[in-house]
């Protein structure tokens, strides 16, 4: 061991769910694992999306070596064009994972060719001072690896998303061997995925959904409408198998699932049966009993396909009754009433719609409970360990899974939040202070893309108290108003024109203006100002409310 420090920097994931992104510094070298994004807030009015602040990194750019990608989805690589956009490095991951984040930079511009290294399962890389092994795990999604990193002064351990699944559909079990063999060789830190940490026993295998849905193909005599995450890989080959065994065709609707299952196709990943798929437009002119419907929109996006089914507003497709409808994946908190509402809407047309916990399950988590947490902590027997991934009461109870290796080589747990940076050396590993972390928020519809806090502030503000409009016209050439101000108000009650409310603001605004001398009347941005205060002071006065006041002058 040498007096140099290792670093690690989680730069989001850690305390939040999604825009999972570590940095790991030794020396004067730097490598990012993932780069993803998060769904925005409720309160984030108008934001598309939400990715980690770049400011450490933009920092230290000449010290970036790469970007490593241990799997698709969204809240590993969702951020990896804005990331590319701002620090031009290679990109390793799996071939899957790499030809999604590619269809993701079909949408923007990069002033230069991203530079794509694929990896393998079982390969070692090195990347500045860094060895890498990439290190199958079972996952929801496929191609999901774990990584082993070798530093000079140890080894790192990082799971990405995993479960421990012993009977995975494609047979490719996860790769334990490997990293019980780290184990046995010494781990300096593991950083394992705390998702479902709040979960007792195991996670099911991916397996366990094929008897729920095959009950579903051989009991409907109409339609089956599937709806699961895109990326689900697994859960899109067991609606073909099953569709091919129970003779009927299938359709795929919506941008996400088609592209997915044509890149996962095209790569060996997913087998279609022949002759089996059938064109969207043509779903609704053969017999109910002879379709299947591959549907995007899972969590009652307002634009998604499944979305648009529900409310008869797809050109393709639309539900009727007695068609059978299975959302064969888990209600994200927070999509509640988009998603009940969708429900509703099919529920209304006739349809019988599956969805949340039944026995069977019609979908089972990707990560891994607590007695799969468990195994991985025994197999590494890291001597530090860090949860990431999850929100804190998650790292917390991750952490507590942990104590009892306390007799078995672990010295320390550190509970990390996206910011705070754990330094490693020969003498122990402690938290040393904190890096800028943040959150980057994305109005894709906007000039501008990034959307500031002071924006959003406004937005939330317009939101919840309105917005107040007095227009005052002044003639050019006396410098007086023609006659009381008007005010137009937008979320804002103000009362009917004639009321006593409505015309003290009047005469408030109208006051002000005479109240004020020459050369203040020829400022309007002080005019302005003083119309604002004036006016929010009698507002508040009478209405205990708060409405953004824009006063507009005229010159007539």
């Amino acid at each position: 061991m040498t007096d140099q420090k290792l670093e690690i920097v989680p730069l989001g994931g850690l305390g939040e769910f999604g825009m999972n992104m570590t940095a790991i510094r030794y020396s004067g070298d730097i490598i990012v694992i993932d780069s993803g994004m998060m769904f925005p807030d409720a309160e984030l009015l108008g934001v598309d999306l939400v990715m980690p602040d770049l400011s450490f990194l933009k920092e230290n750019e000449s010290q970036v070596r790469g970007l490593v990608l241990t799997h698709g989805h969204e809240d590993h690589i969702g951020a990896v064009p804005y990331f590319l956009s701002e620090i031009d490095v290679p990109v390793y991951g799996t071939d899957f994972t790499l030809a999604l984040v590619d269809r993701r930079l079909e949408e923007y511009e990069l002033e230069h060719e991203p530079r794509f290294i694929r990896v393998k399962p079982k390969q070692i890389i090195d990347v500045g001072p860094f060895k890498i092994e990439f290190i199958h795990v079972t996952h929801s999604i496929v191609s999901a690896v774990a990584l082993a990193i070798t530093t000079p002064i140890g080894v790192v351990i990082h799971t990405g998303d995993f479960k421990v699944d012993p009977t995975p559909t494609d047979n490719e079990l996860f790769d334990l061997h490997t990293l019980a063999d780290y184990g046995k060789r010494g781990v300096l830190l593991l950083l394992s995925d705390s998702t479902n940490s709040d979960r007792p026993g195991y996670t099911e295998s991916e397996r366990a959904v094929r008897p729920r849905i095959e009950e579903v193909f051989g009991r409907s005599e109409r339609r089956v409408v599937v709806s699961c995450f895109s990326s689900s890989i697994h859960r899109v080959q067991l609606v073909l198998d099953l569709a091919q065994e129970y003779n009927r065709r299938v359709a795929v609707f919506g941008r996400s699932m088609t592209t997915i299952t044509e890149i996962a196709h095209s790569l060996g990943l997913l087998e279609i049966p022949d002759g089996i798929l059938l064109r969207p437009q043509d779903a609704m002119s053969i017999p109910p009993d002879k379709v299947a419907i591959l549907i995007s929109g899972t969590q009652g996006e307002p634009m998604s396909a499944l979305a648009r089914v529900a409310v008869d507003n797809h050109k393709h497709f639309s539900v009727e009754a007695g068609d059978t409808v299975v959302l064969s994946s888990r209600i994200i908190p927070g999509n509640e009433k988009a998603i009940f509402r969708m429900i509703d809407h099919m529920s209304r047309r006739g349809a019988d719609v599956l969805y949340g916990t039944m026995n069977p399950p019609l979908h089972v988590s990707g990560h891994a409970s607590v007695e799969e947490l468990k195994l991985v902590l025994n197999l590494v027997r890291p001597r530090y360990f860090v949860p990431i991934h999850g929100e804190f009461r998650q790292l917390t109870k991750h952490a507590r899974l942990a104590e009892h290796l306390r007799f078995a080589g672990l010295e320390d747990s550190f509970l990390l939040e996206s910011g705070d940076v754990l330094e490693i050396d020969r003498h122990g590993a402690r938290k040393a202070g904190r890096v800028p972390v943040g959150r980057v928020c994305i109005d894709s519809g906007s000039v501008d893309e990034v959307v500031q806090e002071m924006v959003i502030r406004d937005r939330r503000h317009l939101s919840e108290d309105g917005i107040v409009l007095p227009i005052i016209a002044i003639n050019r050439h006396t410098g007086r108003t023609e006659n009381l101000p008007e005010i137009v108000s937008r979320g804002f009650a103000l009362a009917e024109d004639g009321s006593q409310f409505l015309q003290t603001a009047r005469q408030i605004v109208a006051r002000t203006l005479e109240s004020s001398n020459q050369e203040e009347k020829t400022d309007w941005g002080v005019m302005k100002e003083k119309i604002r205060a004036d006016l929010k002071r009698f507002i508040v006065k009478e209405t205990a409310r708060r409405p953004l006041i824009m006063p507009v002058i005229l010159e007539v």
